[in-house]
């Protein structure tokens, strides 16, 4: 029997609602903006923020590890998450996901340094649109005013009662990016397509 796990295709958590997340986007007339962004690269990164391997690592990426809690840098196709006084986030393009791991291993030598990819634990939804935070508030107990959750902004929460890291994008046109575990992504996604109703 032929082995065809290495060549079947990859199947992102919300392939079977980029119809309807598409269609929600066009009836809105602009007001929201929902879909799906597949298969990104993201690294979970464990180490002493006031290390050598903190620069170093930094170096190598081409961006600094943001150090304020619950903000966000991006530095071209990268963006870096504070989780957590000694943890991270990093979100690269799809197919990123092993370079970053040896770049951050290689920069860190012999520092105790955590690089663990999980891609596949999350996908990414975006929301956008002038009606975003209006959406979002439907479900998140966070104060999504730009003064209190503006761009560079990113949090661990709540979303339609699912455990989200929810990121303010650098541009208030660029939304926001909703990373949620791949077995609630359609459950998510339901609940967003429900709530987006009344802009439709």
């Amino acid at each position: 029997m032929a082995d065809t796990a290495l060549t079947a295709p990859l199947r992102s958590p919300l392939s079977h609602a980029a119809n309807r997340l598409a269609a929600a986007t066009r009836t809105s007339g602009g007001a929201i903006r929902l879909a799906e962004l597949p298969f990104l690269a993201q690294i979970s990164v464990r180490l002493d923020a006031k290390g050598a391997a903190a620069a170093a690592v930094g170096l190598a990426l081409g961006l600094q590890l943001p150090l304020e809690p619950n903000t966000v840098v991006r530095a071209g196709e990268l963006t870096a998450l504070w989780l957590g006084p000694d943890e991270w986030l990093l979100v690269g393009p799809p197919g990123s996901r092993r370079d970053l791991e040896s770049r951050i291993r290689e920069a860190a030598g012999d520092e105790p340094v955590s690089a663990t990819d999980v891609s596949a634990q999350r996908t990414t939804l975006l929301v956008g649109g002038p009606r975003a935070r209006d959406l979002l508030a439907h479900g998140c107990a966070l104060d999504l005013h730009p003064r209190a959750f503006g761009a560079g902004r990113c949090a661990q929460t709540t979303l339609g009662r699912t455990q989200v890291v929810l990121v303010a994008r650098d541009e208030p046109r660029a939304g926001f990016w909703v990373l949620v575990r791949s077995s609630f992504a359609g459950y998510l996604a339901d609940w967003l397509l429900d709530a987006a109703t009344e802009y439709i």
